[in-house]
């Protein structure tokens, strides 16, 4: 995992941030949107994260020297109500090329570290309940899943999916 870095995202990393999130779109299995997002719409999404909250892309060398995106992740409003301040939502995406080779558990780890520095108090992930690599994930690092909802969300794929929801005190 020493070969991936993380910072706070930029508006050079939105094209980035977009192709891959269209990746798992389109691929199904890991989001609730059912088509591609536009660059306009991940600019926004990106924006509208305001401290504590946050996005951050994972980045990995390229062979010229280089860094390239591999990854983001956010720290996303759990619920928009004052009481629920200190909650947060953890989203994380990794390019399809990259998966499977540490970039998430590197990802999660990282989130984490910012949640704890942010002041936060909760973090929670909400996951296909048949995601097995997010939730293995939520697993190692000491998540527990407080609900399933059944046949709640239908991906690019027409599947309708069980969500499952987990949650960490820090």
């Amino acid at each position: 995992m020493s070969e991936y870095s993380y910072r706070l995202a930029e508006q050079s990393d939105i094209q980035a941030i977009t192709d891959i999130y269209n990746a798992a779109v389109v691929r199904g299995g890991s989001s609730a949107d059912t088509t591609p997002r536009t660059y306009e719409q991940r600019r926004a999404w990106v924006e509208s994260h305001h401290d504590p909250y946050a996005v951050f892309v994972i980045e990995a060398p390229t062979d010229g020297g280089g860094r390239q995106v591999v990854g983001f992740s956010a720290l996303s409003v759990f619920y928009d109500r004052a009481g629920y301040d200190g909650v947060t939502d953890l989203a994380y995406y990794i390019d399809p090329a990259w998966q499977g080779r540490g970039a998430g558990t590197f990802a999660v780890s990282k989130l984490l570290e910012e949640c704890r520095r942010r002041g936060m108090r909760k973090a929670c992930g909400i996951i296909f309940a048949d995601n097995a690599g997010s939730i293995a994930l939520m697993r190692r690092f000491g998540f527990s899943r407080f609900g399933l909802m059944p046949s709640a969300a239908t991906d690019s794929t027409g599947t309708m999916r069980d969500m499952s929801y987990w949650y960490l005190d820090l």
